[in-house]
C-alpha cells in the first residue's frame, strides 16, 4: 500500500511541477487544435460508395479546385473534408441515387512555413502538424554563425509581426506557434 501511495504522490508532484511553466507558454499550449482545411497541392481521395467510376484520388489544383466525373469543377481549397463531402454529395444528388461521399486527405502538400535569412538551409518546409519557431529553425538547419539571435522576426500570414530572442525560445520562456504561410526571418 505504501508503494501505491508513493507512486500517486510522485505522479501528483510531477504533474504540479510540469504545469509550472511560463504563462505565455501555457496559453499557447492550451489553444484548441483547428480542424484541417484542404489546401492547394494537397492530394485527396473522393470516394462515392458503390460508384467506383466516380471515385478519384487527385491533387487540388493551383486554382483550389478539383474535377470529378459528371459534376466537373468543385472548390476544395479552404474546406474541411466534411464540407467537401457535403458539396460533392449535393452536386451528385440529382445524378446518382443516394450518393454517399467520403473525402480522405492523402498528402498534405499545401501547408508550408518559410525560413529565410541567416540559417543553414533557408527554404519552404511542410507544416504537417503543429510547429513552433524553434522547430522551424531546426528544420532549416539552425542559425548560421553570424545570425542575430536577438531579433528573429515572425511574419504571420495574417499580416502581424513578432520579434523573438533565440535564447528565450531555447529556454522555453517564449513559444510561438506557426501557421500555414508564416515566415521566420533571421537577420
Amino acid at each position: 500500500m505504501r508503494i501505491a501511495f508513493g507512486t500517486v504522490a510522485a505522479a501528483l508532484l510531477a504533474t504540479t511541477v510540469g504545469c509550472a511553466h511560463d504563462a505565455a507558454t501555457k496559453d499557447v499550449d492550451a489553444q484548441p487544435a483547428r480542424e484541417y482545411r484542404i489546401a492547394r497541392e494537397d492530394v485527396i481521395e473522393v470516394s462515392v460508395w458503390k460508384e467506383g467510376d466516380l471515385s478519384r484520388t487527385l491533387p487540388v489544383r493551383p486554382d483550389g479546385k478539383i474535377t470529378l466525373p459528371l459534376i466537373g469543377d468543385v472548390e476544395a481549397e479552404g474546406k474541411t473534408p466534411a464540407e467537401l463531402e457535403n458539396a460533392v454529395q449535393k452536386k451528385l444528388a440529382g445524378l446518382v441515387r443516394d450518393p454517399r461521399v467520403t473525402v480522405l486527405v492523402h498528402d498534405i502538400n499545401g501547408s508550408r512555413v518559410y525560413v529565410t535569412g541567416m540559417v543553414t538551409h533557408p527554404g519552404a518546409f511542410p507544416l504537417r502538424s503543429s510547429m513552433d519557431v524553434l522547430q522551424a529553425l531546426a528544420m532549416a538547419g539552425g542559425l548560421a554563425e553570424f545570425a542575430d539571435r536577438g531579433e528573429i522576426a515572425i511574419l504571420h500570414a495574417d499580416g502581424t509581426r513578432h520579434v523573438v530572442d533565440y535564447d528565450d525560445l531555447v529556454n522555453g520562456k517564449v513559444r510561438r506557434p506557426l501557421s500555414s504561410g508564416d515566415t521566420v526571418v533571421v537577420p
